[in-house]
C-alpha cells in the first residue's frame, strides 16, 4: 500500500476538524442532518480535489462550510417544502464566522448515539457525521458493503428525524447512561482500526487515530467526567503500543515485541492521563482498563510486568464489567502469577460463552503449550485458524501449527 503523500495526510487531518463540527452547524441552522451531512460530504469531496491541487487555505473549515452551506440550499431549493423553510433559513444564516465561535461535535456526537438507534448504526453515523470517513471507507472498516453502510446510515438519519433527537449534550445528571454508550461507541472505533477483525495488515491505524483524536475531544470537552478521561488514556496507551505489536503486516506477540519501537512520550501522556482520571474519585471500567493498560506500558519486558497488580486490577474491572472476555483476560495475566493449571481452569469455565471466539481457542493453545500438552494446544490453534478471518491472525497462527 503506498503511504499517504504530506499533502493528503495535511487534507485528512483538516477534514476531520472540520467535518463534525461543520454537521452540526449545518442541522441547526436547516433542521435536517440528512440534508446537512450529505452537502457536507459533498463538499468535502470538492475540497479534497480542489486542495490537492491549490494547497490548504487558511480557513479550511470555513471554507468546507461555505460550499456545504450553499450545497443543502440546492437540496432544499429542490424540496417542495423549501418556501415553507425559506424565511427561517434567510433570518438565521450561518455564516463561517459563526461556524467557527464554538464546538458542537459533542452534541452531534451524542446525537449520532443515541439509544434509539441501533449499535451498528450508532458506529456507522458516527463515522460519518463526526469524523467524515467515505462510505467506502466505513464499509471497509466494518466489513460491509457501501449499499448495506448507506442503508444504515439512512435509516439512522431518519430514525433522528422521526424521534425528534436533539443535537445536545445531556445534563449532568442525565448524563451517565448517554455517556457510557457515546464512549462504547468511540471504544469500537477504535477497535476497529487496532485490531482489524479482517484484512491484509491486522490493522487499520488512520482509522484508530482518528478514534482516538475523537476520545481526546470527549475528554477536553468533559473534562469532569473521570471515564471520558479514562477512555483518553487507554486509547492513547493502547496506540503507543502498535510500533511494536506489528512487524510490517506481522502481528508480534507480547513476549517477542521489541519495546524500543513503543512510543514512550505517549505512554507517559497516558499515564498522566490515568493519573488525572483517578484523582476525580469515580473509578469505571474505561479507567481501569486504562490503568492495565499503563502497567503494560511501564514493564520493562514480559518477566518485569507486575502481573499480580494486573490481576487485582481485573478484579476491580469485574464489579463494573464481568464479561466473559474480561474473564478471558483476566486468565491471562493470572496464568503469569498461578501458572497455567489454574488459568486454564478459568478459561475452559468460559467455553459455553465463548466457543465462537478465536482468542478463547488462541489463549487455551497458548496455555495448554506451558502444561506441555501440545497435541491438545495444537488442536486448540486449529479452532482458532478456523475462527479469525484477520489475515495477519491468520499468518500467526499457522506459523504456530507448522
Amino acid at each position: 500500500m503506498t503511504a499517504p503523500s504530506s499533502i493528503d495526510r495535511s487534507i485528512d487531518l483538516a477534514v476531520r476538524d472540520a467535518v463534525g463540527q461543520v454537521v452540526a452547524s449545518l442541522t441547526r441552522w436547516c433542521g435536517d442532518l440528512d440534508v446537512a451531512e450529505e452537502s457536507v460530504a459533498d463538499a468535502v469531496e470538492a475540497a479534497v480535489a480542489e486542495w490537492r491541487l491549490t494547497g490548504l487555505p487558511d480557513r479550511p473549515g470555513a471554507w468546507i462550510h461555505t460550499v456545504a452551506r450553499r450545497r443543502a440550499i440546492d437540496r432544499l431549493r429542490r424540496r417542495e417544502r423549501f418556501t415553507q423553510r425559506m424565511p427561517l433559513l434567510t433570518a438565521s444564516p450561518s455564516e463561517p464566522r459563526a461556524f467557527d465561535g464554538g464546538d458542537e461535535r459533542l452534541p452531534l456526537l451524542f446525537a449520532c448515539c443515541h439509544p434509539a438507534l441501533a449499535p451498528e448504526s450508532q458506529l456507522a453515523l458516527t463515522l460519518r457525521a463526526v469524523i467524515g470517513l467515505t462510505t467506502r471507507q466505513i464499509a471497509r472498516a466494518l466489513l460491509s458493503t457501501d449499499a448495506a453502510v448507506t442503508r444504515r446510515i439512512t435509516r439512522a438519519k431518519h430514525k433522528i428525524v422521526a424521534n425528534s433527537i436533539p443535537l445536545a449534550v445531556p445534563a449532568p445528571e442525565h448524563r451517565a447512561e448517554r455517556l457510557d454508550q457515546v464512549l462504547t461507541v468511540v471504544y469500537l472505533a477504535f477497535n476497529e482500526g487496532y485490531v482489524g477483525t479482517e484484512g491484509a495488515t491486522g490493522h487499520d491505524r488512520a482509522l484508530a487515530e482518528d478514534a482516538l483524536w475523537l476520545a481526546r475531544l470527549v475528554a477536553e470537552q468533559l473534562a469532569d467526567e473521570p471515564e471520558a478521561i479514562g477512555l483518553a488514556a487507554l486509547l492513547t496507551l493502547l496506540h503507543a503500543r502498535v510500533g511494536a505489536r506489528f512487524d510490517g503486516d506481522r502481528i508480534v506477540l507480547l513476549e517477542h515485541q521489541d519495546r524500543s519501537r513503543r512510543d514512550h512520550a505517549a505512554i507517559a501522556d497516558g499515564i498522566a492521563l490515568v493519573e488525572l482520571a483517578g484523582a476525580i474519585g469515580r473509578p469505571g471500567r474505561f479507567q481501569l482498563q486504562a490503568a492495565i493498560a499503563a502497567v503494560h506500558g511501564e514493564a520493562e519486558s514480559v518477566d518485569r510486568t507486575d502481573w499480580p497488580q494486573i490481576v487485582v486490577l481485573y478484579d476491580l474491572l469485574r464489579r463494573h464489567d464481568d464479561s466473559p472476555v474480561v474473564r478471558l483476560n483476566r486468565a491471562v495475566a493470572l496464568a503469569h502469577v498461578a501458572g497455567p493449571e489454574v488459568a486454564l481452569r478459568d478459561v475452559d469455565a468460559l467455553r459455553a460463552e465463548l466457543e465462537a471466539y478465536h482468542l478463547f481457542h488462541a489463549v487455551r493453545a497458548h496455555l495448554l503449550r506451558g502444561l506441555e500438552r501440545h497435541d491438545d494446544a495444537r488442536a486448540a490453534d486449529a479452532e482458532a485458524l478456523a475462527r479469525t478471518a484477520n489475515d495477519a491472525e491468520r499468518r500467526l497462527l499457522a506459523e504456530r501449527l507448522a
